[in-house]
């Protein structure tokens, strides 16, 4: 499937002028007929091309991953020079301003989502069908995954349960966080209770993704006993475990493995261009990740974005199995291999090895743009380090903490020896720590330190600006002044 989208239009504009085209694999065009907006959703095919329409832009989340470590104190913002993106150049050196390629596309895409979620739950009531319910559920999953992103980059935002339409911009307001939190809250709390923990086919949202994404949403606004209660209940009855061997997470073998609690779909099979880099089906941040001029075993080459700080390299202790997982020691990788590299800006000498570029794909087109690698967005990990959060920070239970934190700890070193059995705020910076650790390279990072008040570490981070991402200048200036910008910006 494809879908297309005009670029540099303003987004509460531009989703009022597209929907959705699809391949002939899931349109079926003979007999052509002719549809406006107003009178589609009237079969169970048209909610099915909705559906597909709606997920179809989670394609487009790589930049939320990529954008996530770049601004982070994980890594730098490397390419080819300090030109090379320069909005991503600008993000990881705290200098964004609201006139920002990268993050105007981000807000595109993730409103686009949202549109496309609410363009078929607008028209919910138009038929019934067996199964209408679940198609509903995930409808509601995948607006309240997009609303997420948004609140967390930029904070208030417009918010709507129907289309956005022309005109919207001048007169709805950027609503309060809480008020977009309730939304998100409300959406998941109907999906996780219609949704069952088996997919109707793979990539699809269950009740596991949308009671993972809840008790994630409850703990980035400290309710962290409703936070407990949801992501224990999935702990305890949901199908997922760590798998025993970390080296093998971010494989292609294990994509949506047991681990894998919401996992965003990549394929090579179709080519793409920079001309629309959202329209790609393939992992774009794998090829803007990978090794510059790599030639040798394993791997295929990139351009050398998005490379590890030292420090992050550092963080892990010798024997903690992660490490070599996470962060490829390039100069180490050579010597063992005899591959060689170029060194592009910012060269660290480590690279983001859970998503870089393997050999071995069809990469159809542009190998860099096309990489077939999953983005494990939710892992069953993320779900017991949250939980592990929720009890100490909520002061429920350090035992309970402790025994999640240990679950993840013991999987990282093959071993009970390092288990932690810290309390309070020491156990509070050990979980925190470890979230570091374990989501390496996955587009956390920045999230948990801006959210725990510790955005401070990030070289060039301004107390009271930098936890949240400007609004786009052209949606300043299209809102009439019915928007005000970000506080600093």
């Amino acid at each position: 499937m494809k879908i297309k989208t005009i670029k540099k239009i303003p987004v509460l504009v531009l989703l009022i002028l597209v929907y959705l085209s699809c391949t002939d694999d899931f349109v079926d065009r003979n007999p052509v007929y002719s549809i406006d907006s107003e009178n589609y959703f009237n079969s169970e095919d048209d909610f099915n091309n909705g559906l597909i329409a709606a997920y179809d832009l989670l394609q487009s989340t790589y930049i939320n991953n990529i954008m996530g470590e770049i601004v982070s104190d994980n890594t730098l913002c490397g390419g080819e020079s300090a030109t090379d993106v320069i909005g991503y150049q600008q993000i990881d050196d705290m200098i964004h301003t609201p006139v920002n390629d990268q993050v105007q596309n981000l807000w595109n895409w993730m409103f686009a989502g949202v549109n496309r979620a609410n363009y078929l739950l607008e028209f919910q009531n138009n038929v019934d069908f067996e199964g209408k319910d679940i198609i509903i559920a995930e409808a509601r999953f995948l607006r309240a995954y997009y609303y997420f992103e948004l609140v967390k980059w930029f904070g208030p935002v417009p918010l709507k349960e129907t289309r956005f339409q022309l005109g919207d911009e001048t007169t709805i307001p950027r609503s309060p966080v809480e008020d977009v939190y309730a939304l998100i809250e409300a959406d998941l709390i109907y999906a996780s209770n219609t949704l069952s923990y088996t997919a109707p086919q793979v990539g699809r949202a269950t009740k596991g993704s949308a009671q993972a994404l809840l008790g994630k949403a409850y703990v980035y606004q400290e309710k962290f006993s409703q936070a407990a209660i949801v992501l224990d209940n999935l702990i305890q009855n949901g199908p997922y475990d760590l798998i025993t061997d970390y080296d093998t997470i971010f494989e292609n073998e294990q994509e949506n493995g047991v681990e894998s609690v919401f996992e965003v779909q990549y394929t090579d099979a179709e080519g793409a261009g920079f001309e629309c880099l959202q329209c790609s089906e393939g992992n774009i941040a794998v090829g803007f990740n990978g090794i510059r001029n790599y030639n040798g075993p394993l791997f295929d080459s990139g351009f050398s974005f998005n490379v590890p700080t030292e420090e992050a390299y550092l963080a892990y202790e010798e024997d903690d199995l992660r490490r070599d997982v996470a962060i490829l020691n390039i100069e180490t990788w050579a010597a063992q291999t005899g591959a060689t590299y170029g060194t592009g800006y910012e060269h660290t000498g480590y690279y983001n090895r859970k998503y870089i570029a393997r050999q071995g794909d069809l990469n159809t087109g542009d190998q860099n743009l096309t990489n077939p690698n999953n983005y494990r967005a939710i892992r069953f990990a993320d779900v017991l380090l949250l939980a592990a959060e929720a009890y100490n920070r909520g002061g429920l239970s350090d035992v309970t903490a402790q025994q999640y934190l240990n679950r993840v700890r013991n999987r990282a070193f093959g071993d009970t020896d390092h288990e932690i059995s810290a309390t309070g705020a020491t156990l509070t910076t050990a979980i925190l720590n470890e979230r570091r650790l374990e989501l390496m390279g996955e587009g956390h990072r920045f999230f948990d330190l801006v959210r725990t008040g510790n955005g401070s570490v990030i070289p060039g981070f301004v107390d009271g600006k930098h936890e949240v991402f400007p609004i786009p200048l052209e949606e300043i200036q299209f809102s009439n002044g019915n928007w005000q910008q970000n506080p600093g910006y």
